[in-house]
């Protein structure tokens, strides 16, 4: 039961490595899971509970079973009195008697309590009168049948945790009684058990009731079993199918299955293991967050956390700057070009405000881990035979494991609606067309939906995240202290779907900034010699005059094209908010505005005829260039081309995106409702986009996503376990890095850490990879297909341009953000 791990990160890649290795084998029923009593970890209850892994019961338990056994037995034939045995239960202890296999099954039977779907054999109002039958409605149209039960999942976990908890030999049970939850667990065969009605106080009594009633072969107790496919049968004929006898419990066997934690330890258990996921997925975004508002990497510099020594801290920083190893679009900023001269809080505090998260995350582990490995029933026969009365059952340390897990969940998802709502408000993104549109935004305001969806998920989560601590008796004021641990597991999984629904809208969100940033650098760097050719032309027609003075150079083409071009960097992140037709104008108005400004403007020999010229040449070629390479990037365009502008860590969370999961950089043809046979469907282009221009024929395909069909595939990802592989591998990295650089030497390292945080300018932009044929939806469209292969084309061919023209965007970037935001804290 190895538990002491200083950072969350070294929780997570153990646990990932032990259940890799458990589930990646051609025969999951083969016991891969070996039962000791100690040595339960949640890669285990993942593996068995989701992923059907088997399980063997290790040899060795079975001495501690029939020694605690026999020692049952010797107290009970001297006469001692023992609760729960040879007592009532609870407040009604001070009852005697000898008939002890009677009582156990009393206990189980009364406490299979609460609300299921209806079964062939429950109890059903057969013929109601006329005139209240037409009051009843399909409820099942409003409430799922399945809503009503706890998970197969969790079901498997607690049967699981249950079996780990008596094989310890200390609650005197027989050894059929854990071989037949072993049976259950080979066999499939789930008791369907209500979703409340537990407390956690003496344990989770009503849902182990089920457990045990399961394994007596009840006729009234509904199963899951996959020896009687179709809907849900019955114990008994489960057993039967599946070649089990039923077991007649013994004395102080109902009690020790149903007198323990494991219902809610086992949700538990399930809950921190996707709550773990979900923090390093934050880890993950909020790198990605730093590359798409050109955040710098030196919030994340380990002399902070040095200097702060919180390991959550520590862990946090480094995992984020690790991330960012290779990135051209996280800069340092020193703040010479007038921009802010340290990031928002969102991202510039993400390690100091992630880092509790993570070490209350720590904790919970231990907890729960400590807890899969207990005995939690009441009494214990120790290994002298004596009987002890105490409270193991009361399953606070869950509830206080689900109160930091869900906390937690609560305070990720406050930084990642921060972050998103950043990218998505063009007073914040520094640059980003507002919305993340890829097109005209008086057309498309394609993310202010996702502003608002986040906006009622965090609101949600700051719900989930109040204690569950409502204070209540029950059970004749005898169970006057109890945990409610179900509850409030049950809660921690709603919040952690709830983040894993922010999550997803964000990944999609700053992937889609990420493109953004990707095609605006790329095309930069294809068009940057069409501007010196297009200047070179308006030049040539209106020379600039030799130099008056003999000690002072002439003014150079090059000089005015360094100008002109350092303003065409700004003047782009200033005017993101205008259409195309409206945008490159206004653009072309203020480069001139600045040529004639400039003290040569006025040497000219006819300067507003020059001035006349540029506005003819760049604007087409300006507008005409920028739209044809859009339409070629939203074809194909990758950010991970040809080397890309992301980190090694985000650039494979940004891949398993865009290729593993097809989400696409949306843009309004992307979602548009094609027409089906003879259907309407949203028709014409109406985008600010050539009809058609990227080849998305949905009428062809027969799909027809959504925004919300493009997030609810991440979600899924997320939820279901298919990203895991991906974080492995980043995480993966990190461990390997932190190895490497054990073995450096501090002045080696100290230059390494450095050089990580600087750009060293010298590599080739990445161009969008050219199209190989664009399809469209008709003839029409010729037009618009040769400009867009004309831009690849261009695009193409620009691949001996330099980081300089990321290095020159940022500091446009952070020039234009000065005048229009204002405050810095």
């Amino acid at each position: 039961m190895a538990t002491d791990f200083k950072y969350h990160s070294d929780i997570v890649t153990k646990q990932w490595r032990q259940f890799s290795q458990s589930i990646q084998t051609k025969d999951k029923n083969k016991d891969r899971v070996v039962l000791t009593g100690l040595h339960l970890d949640l890669s285990d209850v993942l593996a068995v509970s989701r992923y059907g892994v088997g399980v063997r019961i290790d040899d060795s338990a079975y001495h501690a079973l029939d020694a605690s056994r026999d020692a049952l037995e010797k107290n009970l034939s001297r006469g001692d009195v023992i609760y729960g045995v040879n007592t009532g239960f609870g407040g009604s202890a001070d009852t005697r008697t000898k008939q002890t296999e009677r009582l156990q099954q009393m206990l189980t039977r009364e406490l299979s309590y609460g609300i299921l779907p209806p079964g062939s054999r429950g109890h059903r109002a057969e013929s109601l009168s006329a005139s209240l039958a037409n009051y009843s409605y399909d409820l099942t149209r409003e409430i799922s049948p399945d809503a009503q039960h706890i998970p197969w999942t969790w079901v498997r976990a607690a049967i699981l945790i249950r079996l780990n908890s008596l094989i310890n030999g200390y609650s005197a049970v027989r050894p059929v009684i854990v071989e037949r939850l072993q049976d259950l667990l080979t066999h499939d065969i789930l008791p369907m058990i209500p979703l409340r009605g537990s407390i956690s106080a003496s344990g989770d009594l009503n849902p182990l009731a089920y457990i045990a009633g399961a394994i007596q072969g009840k006729s009234g107790i509904q199963v899951l079993s996959k020896a009687i496919p179709g809907s849900a049968a019955y114990a008994d004929a489960a057993l039967q199918s599946a070649g089990l006898i039923p077991v007649t419990l013994k004395a102080k066997e109902g009690l020790a299955i149903v007198n323990g934690t494991a219902i809610s330890t086992a949700a538990g258990a399930l809950a921190l293991h996707d709550a773990h996921n979900v923090a390093i997925i934050s880890q993950l975004l909020t790198a990605m967050s730093v590359e798409a508002l050109l955040g710098t990497t030196e919030s994340f510099h380990p002399f902070f956390a040095k200097n702060r020594p919180h390991p959550g801290q520590i862990e946090s920083a480094r995992n984020i700057l690790s991330f960012l190893s290779g990135s051209k679009l996280a800069q340092t900023n020193d703040g010479a070009d007038g921009s802010l001269r340290q990031d928002r809080y969102s991202i510039r505090t993400a390690s100091q405000w992630l880092g509790p998260a993570l070490e209350d995350l720590v904790l919970a582990h231990q907890q729960i881990v400590i807890e899969c490995n207990s005995v939690t029933d009441n009494p214990l026969i120790t290994s002298d035979g004596t009987a002890l009365h105490g409270g193991n059952f009361q399953a606070k340390a869950v509830t206080s494991a689900m109160e930091k897990t869900r906390a937690a969940m609560q305070s990720i998802g406050r930084m990642l609606f921060t972050q998103c709502v950043e990218m998505i408000n063009p007073t914040t993104n520094r640059g980003l067309p507002p919305n993340l549109v890829a097109e005209d935004p008086s057309t498309s305001g394609l993310f202010k939906g996702t502003d608002i969806h986040i906006a009622a998920l965090q609101a949600e989560l700051g719900f989930l995240s109040a204690p569950v601590n409502h204070v209540q008796t029950a059970e004749m004021g005898n169970q006057s202290l109890n945990s409610l641990a179900l509850i409030s597991a049950r809660y921690t999984h709603t919040a952690i779907a709830v983040l894993s629904e922010l999550a997803a809208a964000h990944l999609i969100a700053v992937c889609q900034a990420l493109d953004l940033r990707a095609m605006h650098i790329q095309f930069l760097a294809s068009y940057r010699p069409t501007f010196s050719a297009t200047l070179a032309e308006v030049f040539k027609a209106h020379p600039l005059p030799a130099a008056t003075n003999p000690t002072n150079p002439p003014t150079q083409v090059s000089d005015i094209e360094s100008l002109l071009w350092t303003h065409l960097l700004t003047a782009f992140s200033t005017t993101t908010s205008l259409d195309a037709s409206a945008r490159f104008p206004a653009i072309v108005k203020t480069l001139c505005s600045h040529f004639a400004s400039h003290p040569i403007f006025r040497q000219l020999p006819q300067p507003f005829a020059a001035e006349d010229a540029l506005t003819s040449a760049l604007l087409p070629s300006l507008q005409d260039s920028w739209c044809a390479h859009r339409d070629a990037y939203l074809i194909r365009g990758d950010a991970n081309a040809n080397g890309g502008v992301l980190g090694k860590g985000t650039r494979r969370i940004y891949d398993f995106v865009r290729r593993e999961l097809n989400v696409p950089l949306l843009c309004t043809e992307k979602i548009l409702t094609p027409k089906f046979g003879d259907g309407d469907g949203d028709g014409e282009d109406g985008s600010g986009m050539a009809n058609g221009v990227n080849g998305f024929a949905a009428a062809d395909t027969g799909k027809a996503p959504t925004v919300g069909s493009y997030q609810s595939t991440v979600y899924r990802a997320i939820r279901d376990g298919t990203i895991v592989g991906v974080l492995m591998e980043v995480l993966e990295d990190v461990s390997n890095e932190e190895a490497v650089s054990t073995e450096v030497k501090p002045e080696a390292k100290q230059q390494q850490q450095q050089q990580q945080q600087q750009v060293n300018g010298h590599e080739a932009v990445p161009a969008p990879t050219a199209p190989a044929t664009a399809v469209h939806p008709s003839a029409d469209n010729e037009k618009a297909e040769s400009k867009t292969q004309a831009a690849a084309n261009q695009v193409a061919a620009s691949e001996t341009a330099t980081e300089d023209v990321v290095a020159s965007k940022v500091a446009a970037v952070g020039e234009a953000t000065t005048t229009s935001i204002p405050g810095n804290l």
